[in-house]
């Protein structure tokens, strides 16, 4: 008997129907004898309806008030799962984030788990009951509801799989698994059966939406097996590996990442002097703010030089007001803001051990007159900005370049 842990998405419980659907799937493995941990979201729209319904009422809404009312929307789901569940004869228990006691820091809105009581769902499982757990969500140590942030379930999933030791933790989904790039952007993009972490890790921090960048964290973290599958069809999905296996393809690069929610800041003039960059990214940290690249110009002839860097669009209007503070502290000439950017990767571990891949990616957006702004890398990844016009022809241009519609040859 395994321990199975699976999350499902906001599309795969978008109506009654698929609601129904999931309860067969999990009463499949339950009557192969699987212990079952099931992950929800809530419905698919049902979260950006209640955002609007807070909007309606705020222009910025509350961030705790925020937490309890986005909440909701995975308590309908995990409540209609259960009832399917024992529809079927079998017994289920639905539990919200709080009862479970995944217990999580204070950031609402953007909360991270802390640690989880995992005795009440051992006593569940072990009296035979399916356990149905709202993702997204926990609780800090005053009570407060908190949630994750946007693919939190994932984050969810990987947690309980990590406390609760399962044999894999499986995030359902309606895609089928990982694949070199969007599909919807390059048509030829290929499913891989298996990624590693670090690939993955990478892929997820970049912009790949099929999973969310804590969930990878916590499965590398914790060495959960993880493996993402489709709602919606029969097959394998991808395999995450946790390690890089001799017998795994090498390709020089796996993917293409990329991500379209991206904006620049640029403060100019400030002074070039020891500690600078503290001065001016500290702020915007202290404001939760997340900064993704960061460029410091050579130093100008008066002493001064010009700090950019990139932040999630949805940041802009705060970043740019913390560093307004900044530049009238520091003396800076002016501050700029582009919010027409785009960040672009290719990702692999076979460019540890082969040269020229950086090379081959400029020369590639070069021959497509896309000019590069920033550039950032490490060992197996390189990324660039560059403007949000080109972003589609950037993708497909190097998806061609690196012969990713190919089937790997094996090694």
């Amino acid at each position: 008997m395994s321990l199975f842990v699976q999350k499902y998405g906001g599309t795969s419980v978008g109506s009654i129907e698929r609601i129904e659907a999931v309860a067969d799937k999990v009463a499949a493995s339950r009557a192969q004898g699987h212990d079952m941990v099931v992950v929800l979201s809530a419905m698919s729209g049902e979260t950006n309806r209640l955002i609007d319904l807070a909007q309606q009422i705020q222009d910025k809404p509350d961030p705790r008030e925020m937490d309890v009312l986005v909440s909701t929307g995975e308590q309908v789901t995990i409540a209609l799962l259960s009832m399917a569940l024992k529809k079927r004869g079998y017994d289920a228990c639905s539990y919200t984030g709080g009862q479970v006691k995944i217990l999580t820091d204070n950031a609402h809105t953007k909360a991270r788990i802390q640690r989880i009581d995992v005795e009440r769902m051992r006593r569940d499982l072990d009296a035979g009951c399916v356990v149905v757990v709202a993702g997204f969500q926990g609780v800090d140590d005053e009570g407060n509801i908190t949630t994750l942030g946007r693919g939190g379930s994932d984050t969810t999933g990987v947690a309980l799989a990590a406390s609760l030791d399962a044999t894999e933790c499986q995030i359902y989904t309606d895609v089928d698994g990982v694949y070199t790039t969007d599909p919807r952007v390059v048509d030829s993009a290929r499913r891989l059966d298996r990624i590693t972490f670090e690939e993955m890790l990478e892929m997820a921090s970049l912009g790949s939406k099929v999973l969310q960048i804590r969930a990878v964290e916590f499965a590398g973290k914790y060495k959960v097996p993880l493996r993402v599958l489709s709602t919606f069809e029969e097959g394998g999905g991808t395999l995450i590996s946790l390690d890089e296996d001799d017998e795994m393809e090498e390709p020089v690069v796996s993917g293409i990442a990329f991500n379209r929610d991206e904006a620049k800041l640029t403060i100019r003039g400030v002074p070039d002097t020891p500690g600078v960059a503290c001065r001016i990214l500290a702020p915007v940290g202290a404001e939760n703010i997340e900064v993704d690249v960061i460029v410091q110009n050579i130093s100008a002839v008066d002493g001064t030089t010009d700090f950019t860097f990139t932040v999630h669009r949805n940041d802009l209007a705060k970043a740019r007001e913390v560093l307004e503070r900044v530049a009238e502290e520091l003396g800076a000439k002016e501050v700029i803001s582009d919010d027409k950017i785009a960040k672009v990767s290719i990702v692999g571990v076979g460019m540890r051990s082969h040269a020229n891949v950086a090379s081959r990616m400029f020369s590639c957006l070069g021959g497509d007159n896309i000019n590069i702004q920033m550039i950032t890398t490490s060992e197996i990844k390189i990324s660039v900005i560059i403007d949000e016009r080109y972003l589609e022809l950037a993708v497909r241009a190097l998806h061609s370049e690196f012969e990713l519609s190919e089937p790997r040859a094996a090694s």
